[in-house]
């Protein structure tokens, strides 16, 4: 792979990506970044998870001038959760460089846009009605716009944007540079490319990389209330090796950490506020095997070299599944098998079906184990460290204790006790952890690739995998998806997206 250093880059971005964590270029980045810098059009057919925000996020940053106060790049995409997760990235890829930075989608006070769109934002990312309903009332102006980027196109085909995507890239300037960036190459995507773009640079890149192969990937159905819990039952049970638990936000991630010390877990917690210093210190410890859960926002799962992980938990789904692909991709590495399970409350259901998707395998359902099972767990590691110790056959210094100690108790009843000083018992001292709003339901459309529909169960299947079987930032959109009102105007569901 390629580091960023070599693709010509401006110091304080590449400043901005070690911040992140992003050490080398995806072939994705690699291929894009290289011909954007150049101004061409572009053509990217990638999966979700390739690193494709990156990829058009940093030629943008590299050519934005933050001395004009106009709109200089326009990205399109298909729903709120991506364009707010779009922003977010590229804010801080930018962050070096102070460009200014606004996402617009349904949903949102329209009122509140149309002030934030008056400070003059250099880069606006949103949702195609959002961003043509800013066109009609004139409060979005692109007569200096850029660089206009697609993002998954084809799932806005599927979505029933395409008349709208048409009518606002005829609003941009001709003279533009336009990148788009599909999973999939249908014919209308295909005619936007020969209508909109000018000799357009492919950059094509395989879906087998994106495959998890090595990962077995379960999902568990809970109630914010229960995650914790069963959280800690898992990890009774699976006694991972190594551990990554990943949360949503920073303060999900401070509280998770203190929850698990407090029952007893070697675990810290990792995410963007900590210093430098901070970060290498906890990833050092947990390379070194000094703790065994990592608590992490998703900064944690981008550029860095972390092996030997067994075992991730999506203690939160994230809201786009490109973080899932970059999560569970911290577990099956070098040929070895990995577990991934992800946390679901029945409100998120519909998040599994665009990750399976994405990954091109169905999740299992898992079944929380119970007390009683995380007891034997515990119970089954006491009795191999015991193992452990006979079969090193180091006794002679303990031998006349056993002998003094046999004389007074029956030989299972010392066992029995050997075996309970050394579990862990199950520990139900009392945590806080803040409860965090679901993500907003999605809406079903009959376009919308079968649906999100959010209808699999929990299953009763055994809950499995031990240690044998286990191989070797915040973003709240607010509000429902559904209709909306802004002042006496009332649109459909399709311009909330």
């Amino acid at each position: 792979m390629t580091n960023f250093s070599e693709l010509n880059i401006s110091e304080s971005t590449q400043n901005s990506l070690k911040r992140m964590g992003f050490e080398e270029a995806t072939p994705i980045q690699e291929g894009t970044i290289t011909f954007g810098m150049e101004g061409r059009d572009i053509i990217g057919q990638a999966q979700t998870g390739t690193g494709k925000t990156a990829a058009f996020g940093i030629p943008i940053i590299e050519k934005i001038d933050t001395s004009n106060p106009a709109v200089q790049a326009l990205v399109i995409a298909p729903t709120r959760e991506l364009a707010i997760q779009v922003s977010e990235e590229i804010y801080k890829i930018g962050y070096g460089k102070r460009a200014r930075i606004l996402s617009v989608y349904g949903g949102q006070e329209i009122g509140r846009q149309i002030r934030a769109l008056r400070n003059n934002p250099q880069i606006v990312v949103g949702t195609p009605g959002r961003i043509l309903d800013h066109i009609n009332r004139k409060t979005l102006k692109l007569s200096g716009v850029q660089t206009l980027v697609l993002d998954e196109a084809d799932e806005m085909l599927n979505m029933g944007f395409i008349e709208d995507i048409n009518t606002i890239l005829a609003s941009v300037p001709e003279e533009r540079q336009t990148l788009l960036f599909s999973a999939t190459m249908p014919g209308p995507i295909r005619k936007i490319a020969e209508t909109f773009m000018k000799n357009p640079e492919m950059v094509k890149i395989k879906s087998k990389e994106m495959t998890v192969e090595n990962i077995d990937q379960y999902f568990v159905k809970a109630h914010e209330s229960e995650k914790f819990d069963v959280l800690t039952r898992l990890l009774n049970v699976h006694q991972p090796e190594l551990a990554i638990v990943f949360g949503r936000t920073k303060r999900r991630v401070d509280e998770l950490s203190h929850a698990l010390s407090i029952r007893g877990y070697l675990a810290e917690g990792i995410h963007g506020d900590l210093t430098q210093a901070k970060r290498m210190s906890v990833l050092r410890q947990f390379k070194e095997n000094k703790i065994d859960v990592l608590v992490a926002t998703d900064v944690a799962a981008r550029g860095l070299d972390i092996s030997g992980v067994t075992h991730v938990y999506n203690f939160d789904i994230p809201q786009d599944p490109e973080s899932y692909v970059h999560r569970i991709g911290r577990t099956g590495r070098a040929g070895k098998s990995g577990m991934a399970i992800t946390f679901v409350t029945p409100r998120e259901m519909g998040y599994l079906r665009i990750v399976e998707e994405t990954t091109k395998k169905r999740m299992t359902p898992l079944r929380p184990p119970s007390s009683d099972e995380a007891l034997i767990g515990q119970q089954r590691v006491a009795v191999a460290q015991l193992t452990e110790v006979i079969e090193k056959n180091e006794l002679s210094d303990y031998s006349q204790l056993a002998a003094e100690l046999l004389e007074k108790f029956d030989a299972n009843d010392l066992v029995a006790a050997a075996i309970k000083s050394l579990t862990r018992e199950p520990d139900g001292t009392p945590v806080s952890i803040t409860e965090e709003r679901p993500l907003p339901m999605r809406r079903t459309s009959s376009r919308d690739r079968g649906g999100y529909k959010g209808n699999r169960g929990g299953g009763s299947r055994s809950f499995g995998g031990g240690r044998g079987q286990g191989g070797g930032g915040s973003r709240r959109s607010g509000g429902r998806d559904g209709s909306r009102r802004d002042g006496n105007r009332s649109r459909s569901s399709k311009y909330d997206r």
